[in-house]
């Protein structure tokens, strides 16, 4: 994997040494939990932003020991509210199948069940190391195989219960991502922490993804540079996601629905093998309020009409860095100058169509936003606020028109996202923030496998002097890099450069 650094705000980097890679984890019994009560037979429609997300997303969540909750009353608990849940989510307990009529994905909501685990570490959850840092021991707390299946069977979602030997345990939960977006699995978890309260929903479902189905004839009224065009079925069943920038001839037939149809790519290798013949280093950047703060004012002082948010500086931050640090000091002028780079994230698109999406729809409500500059305008050509207005315009350009030429396009293409880098923002969804009974999560984060086309934004811990989680505490956020050494170290330098008065 290379080396795993941590270091404050763009300060020399320090090794980490401290990560355990086993977590000693006993399974101790494991089992298919169905509705409590008759749900209606049907097959769900999934969007086409659904039909291409066909792959897993791992999440873990950790929590203090609580005395109304010990390891012998909690995993009975959860289980009893996990399993209430799959009547207003009766999806959940469906299977994904390929309605060979229409060549789409669908669920059918058959009631076969969700995945339920119980186990054990033989660790105290403070011996475990930096919690931050997404250690790949972490997947010893998500079921991958269940063994309990059948071979060809796949629920929708598996919990995981590890306890600790301290008394605290992690939910480790895995769903299949055309389920949920980041905003409605918070909802999921919002619900499943009231119903193990006793309490109502706290906000019930909308579970009508024709909502985003396509106009009947499609109208791509727009060009989109942000998807890479494949010409694949709807719903072709390609279980790991086209690497953003791979060197394709499909790529060349990217944009607004003109052209000759593309060739179909080859199958591609699970994710984690992806980068296996490239040495990787990974390092956490972490940023405080005041940083982010002077990076804002930054922007402000020279253009005080830029929407200089959190994110927006932060990620126009990121792609400077990221976009430079491809470039050795022997590359040709002229290769730079006209090199362009194009960086990507997520826009919620509930509020921006007309009429809105309720706030509870749970499928897949995000767009690709986008930001494009040559490496000349990243690298001083163009002033700070410019490139932070430009992250900004790739959200603001996100209105409903857009946004249904895009779901359109979809029904045409199969669309991936299609640029130089992601940033996959985990920083303000506030998993940490919902109250179960037993308190809320000390850490909550995804479990990821480092790509360096991947960066990834998520929250510091926050705690009190008792070990309880502080509320409305901004702790600034971390940014997970996976690079080769060398570009590793001017990524470094770049990011101190930035940070600079």
């Amino acid at each position: 994997m290379g080396n795993v650094y941590q270091g404050e705000g763009g300060g020399a980097p320090d090794p980490i040494t401290a990560l355990i890679h086993d977590l000693k984890v006993t399974v101790h019994c494991s089992s298919l939990l169905f509705p409590p009560e008759q749900t209606e037979r049907k097959c769900m429609f999934l969007s086409n932003i659904d039909q291409v997300l066909d792959l897993d997303v791992e999440t873990v969540h950790f929590f203090r020991s609580h005395p109304d909750f010990p390891p012998e009353i909690l995993p009975d608990k959860l289980k009893i509210a996990y399993q209430k849940l799959l009547v207003p989510y009766n999806f959940l307990a469906g299977r994904l199948k390929m309605n060979a009529e229409v060549g789409r994905l669908e669920i059918d909501c058959n009631d076969a069940g969700v995945g339920y685990v119980v186990a054990s570490s033989e660790y105290a959850l403070d011996e475990i190391g930096d919690l931050v840092y997404p250690n790949p021991a972490f997947r010893q707390l998500i079921t991958q195989n269940p063994n309990f299946l059948g071979k060809d069977d796949r629920p929708l979602c598996v919990i995981q219960v590890t306890t600790f030997k301290c008394g605290g345990f992690v939910m480790g939960v895995s769903t299949n991502h055309t389920t949920f977006d980041g905003i409605s699995f918070k909802h999921f978890l919002q619900n499943l922490a009231a119903v193990a309260s006793g309490k109502p929903l706290f906000i019930p479902p909308c579970n009508q993804r024709e909502l985003l189905s396509a106009r009947s004839p499609p109208r791509v009224t727009f060009p989109h540079p942000e998807l890479l065009k494949l010409k694949l079925p709807i719903g072709h069943n390609l279980r790991s996601p086209i690497p953003f920038g791979a060197d394709t001839t499909a790529a060349a037939n990217n944009g607004n629905g003109n052209g000759a149809p593309s060739p179909p790519l080859p199958a591609l290798p699970p994710l984690p093998e992806l980068e296996q013949e490239e040495q990787l280093d990974i390092k956490i950047f972490k940023l405080t309020p005041s940083q982010i703060s002077h990076l804002k004012d930054k922007a402000k002082s020279a253009n005080s009409k830029v929407r200089a948010t959190g994110f927006n500086v932060v990620t126009a931050l990121i792609w400077c860095c990221k976009a430079l640090s491809c470039i050795q000091p022997n590359d040709v002028k002229d290769h730079i100058t006209s090199d362009s780079s194009t960086i990507l994230y997520a826009v919620d698109i509930r509020p921006r169509l007309n009429p809105p999406l309720p706030p509870s729809y749970t499928g897949n409500a995000v767009l690709t936003g986008y930001a494009t500059a040559t490496r000349e305008e990243l690298d001083g050509g163009a002033e700070w606020w410019r490139l932070v207005e430009m992250v900004s315009e790739g959200s603001t350009r996100m209105t409903n028109d857009y946004a249904r030429s895009a779901i359109d396009w979809g029904e045409l293409y199969r669309g991936f996202p299609h640029g130089d880098v992601l940033v996959s923002s985990w920083w303000r969804l506030g998993f940490a923030d919902i109250e179960y009974p037993w308190g809320r999560p000390h850490y909550s984060c995804p479990v990821v496998y480092h790509r360096k086309d991947i960066i990834l934004l998520f929250p510091n811990i926050v705690d009190d002097g008792d070990g309880a989680k502080a509320k409305d505490v901004d702790t600034g956020v971390n940014v997970l890099v996976a690079l080769p050494p060398k570009e590793m170290e001017k990524f470094h330098s770049l990011f101190h450069k930035f940070l600079l008065p």
